[in-house]
């Protein structure tokens, strides 16, 4: 559990990562191949594949969804709530200190387009919110710490996870990747759990983007 010999593969998959997510934040639509089914895609590729270079990866996984499930439930819905406040906050103060950031918040909300607000709710609870926490830090979070340590493992995967957004060019939206890193990798440093991570990150995606978001 606490080695892993695919280690060889990390950086030629982080890499692989990055090729994979820069595109969407630049294209975001290829015909009928939307934002959402995009993202979507990206990640079922990734996590089949890490699935394949990690055999423990599964095992650990459902070590900790059978583990305190409950309290886990717990922590991720707190965690959610505590993050959507920062984000409330900040919402305010950014339109109020910064001129730009009424339109490139709604700019953020434009990667929407036409999709279907059930459409969208349905891939971010059954993929893109656990697979994103999966992918960035049950994965290379992880495997960043046990290689290099448990802060610089930290601190590269948030590095990783603002940096693609810096290909959309909306600083609004790279400064909420930035929050959002920082935060979700401080949880996974401090619980150790996916679940946890999966569940904060769903929550926080539907309340933003669907439920209560900040337009």
């Amino acid at each position: 559990m606490n080695s892993w010999s695919g280690k060889v593969y990390l950086f030629p998959f982080t890499l692989l990562a990055i090729f994979m997510f820069v595109p969407l934040f630049v294209i975001r639509t290829i015909g009928g191949f939307d934002f959402w089914w995009w993202m979507s895609s990206n990640l079922v590729v990734l996590i089949g594949l890490a699935l394949l270079m990690e055999r423990n990866y599964r095992l650990i996984l459902s070590e900790d969804i059978g583990t305190d499930f409950i309290r886990k439930l717990i922590t991720g819905i707190l965690s959610a709530v505590i993050l959507y406040a920062v984000f409330f906050v900040g919402d305010i103060l950014s339109r109020h200190i910064l001129g730009f950031a009424g339109q490139e918040i709604g700019k953020i909300y434009a990667f929407k387009g036409g999709a279907a607000p059930l459409r969208i709710v349905v891939l971010m609870v059954l993929l893109i919110g656990p697979g994103e926490e999966l992918l960035w830090r049950g994965f290379l979070q992880r495997n960043l710490s046990l290689k290099f340590g448990k802060m610089i493992g930290f601190n590269l995967t948030m590095v990783i996870y603002t940096g693609v957004h810096l290909a959309s060019g909306n600083i609004m939206l790279v400064v909420a990747a930035l929050v959002c890193g920082l935060f979700w990798g401080w949880l996974y440093l401090r619980y150790q759990s996916m679940v946890v991570n999966m569940i904060s990150h769903t929550l926080w995606d539907v309340a933003v983007f669907i439920v209560f978001p900040f337009y």
